[in-house]
């Protein structure tokens, strides 16, 4: 048995080890074991603190009560019972007891660390809470600190006192005889001064807890209001001291024995909580602030709006009045030329398939289900463009193909990129790639496309061999797959990095077989003096664990630069602590959602201190100082002095690439829904109160989906949470000019009226925008503009539809509807775009790409017409340049990016070579066809019928004629013109049965 004991101590000694060493190994070979031995370190003294914080006070107030019992007390028989039990093991109980509370102390003390070390090493924010006028950083880095600590101290002295009683007790210190307790001298004072220092903690807490009112979540505001500061805070002064008093009575009675005086002290104490601390605020709420709440938290609400602009860094936004105008005009874009040549057709969320059939290759690789947006530099003209790493997938492998030994040396990597302009598309309605093929080739410039730590990459890959050693990893497919070749007719290669810990002797491969429980490590002979095993590979993981004290953006998205494919991630520093800032749940501000339950991630401060980068090829983390005011991470700089660069040190190239993430600007833009009022009394009514709308193709894609989501999740308690999901339409990145800015690439929302119930009205009520351009201020140098945000205001007068209105005019209109059946004919589905709004025109137009996709096998969408608004006119046309037109008298005055667009049948340009399985014509895409001058409603074969021809522009006239009648007031002409379309529509059915009969 004890053999079997001490090697199962071993084993499980063995795996902790082999933990400790491989993490120390990954982070070493990163360059940042700083990180990891600080946390050791730290760790391991809060644990030792801890423990010894427990189990010392613990066992002294046992062995004191043990030693000074008194020696002939008379005890009665059931304690006889008792001692004679406990005397054989009352060594082990003695140092036991103490050394079990202790380890759970520590255990519960070592996640502490990081707390710890912001309290020694904190930074001033220079700024004072209006209340006290202490500086901000009392508040996130002391309070916390001190008011831990005093929790943490009184425990240890209560379990300590009760330890002392349950001694006291059991050898007779104290005994009961019927109303009379009889305690002995060294009892009285053990437990007298046990209680003293427990009430005066007591007292220290409750000082502390006046300055913890000022971060208090209250039901209009988070901060003190009237009633805190006048009678609670003062409240919590008072039974301070007279908590200092009873601890001092309880000094007295351990020297003159008399426990009256303590009793009637702790009675007060009580007594005083109640009145105090309880009963006196509610009078005061009650009867005199709540018949006037408005004028009595007049300067409350004041305090929490000017701390919440600045805590969340919105106090510095631009706000301006933006009358718009609903009045369409010839010429009207001449001034925003530049908006309408960037406006983004391609949608990041829909063309993933597309992505995939023409430019995945092979069935092991994959591209995200919601790409990326990102601006280039192309022969001089700054371009938005859609962008999709191509990463590897081992769930695609065949049942032969997919074994351990191609999981972990074969398939080991991704391929390149695909890229696509925003705002182009070719004449069949695929995108037309800027960047495309396999390897990949086009206007992003050579750079090393091979891809081992992506977002999909596998838990683990053995890379790595010897000059001269036949290659292994499969590098990209370039010819059959002719399973009697070794490498079926692929090119393969043999990484070259320094991407992971080796794994080259016998010791290294022992542990790294442990950690993945994985005998292929050890065993099999691909592993050889030069492996290196690659894991912890996706970008947001790896920056996680060198940056322990951020909180990472949700999405992190590759660019190339400087000849590297980097993937960039943003990091927020994050407090709850700031005085009279709004408290608010980050992952409910990110998603929109509204939590049922208590939410344990409630902020109050966040800023984007660190832009990381993580090189796809090699993993090298690298954590550039964004934020050089930030007293958060000036703190934490000084925890990890080494672990990140200066801005100066960031390349031109990659400054370029540096956007404003959108996870903070989530926050952000659900803060000044409400916090863009500035006025208490205005801010106190809410009657100008923002949020932002539901996404409108929610339900326009899916006519199951709803606007609103229920989703439950039950934790390891048992516990259910339901989050209710709103569906908020998400910010989008547009190169665009916003009025009083220049042009520049920008992340934008809009506000509608914050409203319940089902007469809530859908008017745009703000439009929020940020210069997101980092770049072309040369390397090191951030863009003056960057950063900027503006808020134009839309006059309550103005009546400008939202975005869920216009989403209704497009779906209601008759000859919308009418003209999506004709492409929804067939076996095809019709996707609405992501819907775009944009300030131009002196008022604001609304542009949604129209996509048709198959719903046979291996169909992806295809872009096939746009639809456009302004105010309550609307245009629906195959090109986003003929829609505009048509919206503005014909002449919109500016050119789209799609102006060059050709009708009839087309390939898109610069697919690259083995591009996929698409083909050039759409026919085996959409099943809609290419898309047509007239109707858009090409049969997808690229040839057309001349009967079919002439239906469809017999359709396009009728169709041009109807819109006139509507807009002449005709309504005669009206029903003429729609009877002539159903007439078209009903001929180009036909003829088109007509044709694919004959075929």
């Amino acid at each position: 048995m004890v053999t079997i004991i001490v090697l199962a101590a071993l084993v499980i000694a063995f795996f902790v080890f082999a933990s400790l060493y491989t993490d120390y190994a990954w982070f070493a070979q990163l360059g940042f074991q700083q990180v990891l031995t600080t946390r050791w370190l730290a760790g391991s003294a809060m644990f030792a603190a801890g423990f010894l914080g427990m189990a010392v006070p613990v066992y002294v107030s046992i062995l004191l009560a043990f030693r000074l019992r008194p020696v002939y007390a008379k005890l009665g028989s059931q304690l006889d019972r008792y001692q004679q039990v406990i005397e054989p093991l009352r060594r082990v109980v003695m140092i036991g007891i103490p050394v079990v509370l202790g380890i759970f102390a520590g255990l519960a003390t070592a996640p502490r660390w990081s707390m710890v070390l912001e309290y020694f090493n904190r930074t001033p924010f220079g700024k004072t809470d209006p209340q006290f006028g202490l500086d901000i950083g009392f508040y996130v880095f002391e309070l916390p600190f001190w008011r831990s600590v005093v929790a943490y101290a009184s425990a240890v002295v209560l379990i300590a006192g009760l330890a002392a009683l349950a001694a006291c007790y059991l050898y007779g210190a104290m005994r009961f005889g019927g109303r009379e307790v009889r305690i002995s001298r060294a009892a009285r004072v053990q437990l007298s001064v046990t209680a003293a220092v427990y009430i005066a903690l007591q007292a220290v807490s409750l000082w502390l807890d006046q300055y913890a009112a000022l971060t208090k979540s209250n039901s209009l505001i988070t901060g003190a209001q009237y009633t805190e500061v006048n009678a609670t805070i003062p409240g919590r002064e008072i039974m301070a001291g007279i908590a200092a008093i009873v601890a001092i009575l309880f000094i007295v009675t351990a020297v003159i024995g008399r426990w009256r005086i303590s009793v009637v002290g702790t009675g007060l104490l009580l007594v005083s909580a109640i009145v105090i601390g309880g009963i006196y605020p509610w009078i005061v709420q009650r009867l005199q602030v709540a018949p006037s709440e408005r004028s009595y938290e007049s300067a409350y609400i004041q305090r929490n709006i000017d701390a919440t602009r600045d805590a969340y860094d919105v106090a510095g936004v631009k706000e301006s009045d933006y009358d718009a105008t609903t009045e369409t005009a010839s010429g009207a874009l001449a001034q925003d030329a530049q908006t309408t040549t960037n406006i983004r057709l391609i949608d990041p969320k829909i063309v993933s398939d597309t992505f995939s059939q023409l430019q995945q290759s092979r069935q092991y690789y994959q591209f995200p289900n919601e790409l990326d947006v990102d601006r280039y530099d192309i022969k001089g003209q700054t371009e938005d463009t859609v962008i999709a790493v191509r990463d590897i997938d081992l769930d695609g492998l065949s049942s032969a193909a997919n074994t351990q030994y191609n999981r972990t040396f074969v398939y080991t990597h991704g391929f390149g990129v695909a890229a696509a302009y925003g705002n182009q598309r070719a004449s069949d309605g695929k995108p037309v790639f800027l960047e495309s093929g396999i390897p990949s080739s086009g206007a992003l410039g050579d750079y090393q496309q091979r891809v081992y730590f992506g977002e999909t990459s596998p838990p683990y890959s053995i890379v790595g061999a010897p000059k001269g050693t036949k290659n292994v990893e499969l590098d990209y497919p370039s010819g059959s797959d002719d399973s009697n070749d070794a490498n079926g007719g692929n090119a393969t290669t043999t990484y070259q990095g320094d991407g992971g810990p080796s794994i080259g002797n016998f010791f290294n491969r022992l542990v790294y077989a442990a950690k993945f429980q994985s005998e292929q490590i050890l065993l099999s002979n691909a592993v050889n003096p030069d492996s290196q095993i690659l894991y912890d590979r996706d970008p947001i993981t790896r920056v996680q664990k060198v940056a322990p004290y951020l909180t990472l953006d949700s999405d992190a998205y590759p660019a190339i630069v400087d000849h590297r494919l980097q993937w960039i991630v943003d990091g927020y520093t994050t407090s709850d602590a700031y005085p009279y800032s709004q408290s608010q749940s980050l992952a409910d501000s990110i998603n929109g959602t509204e939590s049922s339950t208590f939410r344990t991630d409630q902020v109050n401060y966040i800023r984007n201190s660190v832009k990381a980068t993580v090189d796809a090829y090699t993993g090298k983390v690298t954590l550039y100082t964004w934020d050089t005011k930030d007293p958060v991470l000036k703190t934490w700089q000084k925890i990890f002095p080494t672990a990140t660069e200066p801005v100066s040190q960031m390349s031109a190239e990659l400054l370029d690439h540096v956007r404003y993430p959108t996870d903070l600007f989530k926050v952000q833009r659900s803060i000044l829904g409400t916090y863009h009022v500035t006025n208490a009394n205005s801010f106190y009514s809410g009657d100008d109160a923002w949020t932002t709308p539901s996404d409108p193709t929610a339900t326009s894609n899916d006519s199951e989906s709803t606007a609103v989501t229920n989703t439950t999740t039950t934790n390891a308690l048992g516990t259910q949470t339901t989050a209710t999901r709103a569906d908020q339409q998400d910010p989008y990145y547009l190169t665009m000019k916003v009025p009083g800015q220049g042009t520049a690439y920008t992340l934008y929302t809009t506000y509608i009226p914050q409203q319940t119930g089902s007469n809530a009205r859908n008017v745009l009520t703000g439009y929020l925008a940020v210069d997101s351009d980092a770049g072309g201020a040369g390397k090191g140098k951030r863009a003056s503009g960057y950063g900027k945000l503006t808020l134009l205001t839309i006059p309550k007068t103005d009546n400008i539809p939202g975005p869920l209105q216009v989403q209704n005019l497009f779906n209601s209109d008759t000859t919308v509807s009418q003209e999506l059946n004709i492409l929804k004919r067939g076996n095809s589905t019709v996707k609405q775009g992501n819907l775009l709004t944009l300030p131009v025109g002196g008022g604001f137009l609304y542009v949604q790409p129209v996509y048709v996709q198959s719903t046979s096998s291996g169909s992806y969408p295809l872009l096939q017409k746009v639809l456009v608004a302004f105010g309550d006119k609307i245009a629906f046309e195959d090109t986003l340049d003929e829609a505009l037109n048509q919206l503005f008298g014909g002449d919109s005055g500016a050119s789209a990016g799609d102006s060059g667009a050709a009708s009839g049948s087309g390939s898109s340009a610069g697919t690259g070579s083995d591009a996929g399985t698409g083909s050039s014509d759409g026919s085996g895409a959409a099943g809609s066809g290419s898309g047509s001058s007239g109707a858009g409603t090409g049969t997808g074969s690229g040839t057309q019928s001349p009967a079919l021809r002439q239906a469809l522009a017999d359709a396009s006239a009728a169709l041009q004629d109807r819109q006139q009648a509507y807009a002449d007031n005709d309504l005669v002409a009206a029903a003429e013109a729609d009877k002539r379309l159903q007439e078209a529509i009903s001929a180009a059915v036909e003829a088109e049965n007509d044709t694919s009969s004959g075929n």
